[in-house]
């Protein structure tokens, strides 16, 4: 199987190329990038944890907060949002074109357990940041018993 370079694009959200059914030659089947009914991109991340938390952290330059939708469980996190391209000159204009427009999303999973109704999501100049509070699972309480007799 022979190992290809990774686009730019590939690096940046983390999306791989599939490969044809002879895994030789890149799919040419493949949607592009401007096809509204291709599945999206995967958006990267950044996930590192303290000990008391688990951090995410995605570049979404381009997105408006309302526009994004971000679902946390105990066990992971799924980030969707679609990037709206702006009024652009013709294709046949363009003298290059880098830029994605469109849907992404990503689900991380996570390391540990966190606590959904006490984390926070901000985003500021285009970096969201999600904080999640890990599950302390060596807390305990002792409790009181009652007498109902």
């Amino acid at each position: 199987m022979r190992k290809e370079k990774r686009s730019f694009f590939e690096r940046i959200t983390g999306s791989i190329r599939r490969a044809s059914s002879t895994e030789e030659e890149p799919d040419t089947q493949e949607k592009s990038w401007g096809d509204d009914s291709a599945e999206g991109a995967q958006l990267a991340v950044d996930v590192y944890q303290t000990p008391s938390e688990i951090i995410v952290m995605a570049m979404i330059a381009g997105v408006k907060p309302d526009d994004l939708d971000v679902n946390i469980t105990r066990e992971m996190v799924v980030i969707k949002a679609k990037r709206e391209e702006p009024e652009s000159p013709e294709k046949e204009r363009y003298v290059h074109k880098e830029l994605y427009w469109g849907p992404f999303d990503r689900t991380i999973v996570l390391p540990d357990e966190v606590d959904a109704d006490h984390s926070e999501a901000i985003e500021k100049h285009g970096l969201l940041i999600i904080r999640m509070p890990k599950f302390n699972k060596n807390h305990s309480k002792t409790l009181k018993i009652k007498s109902l007799g």
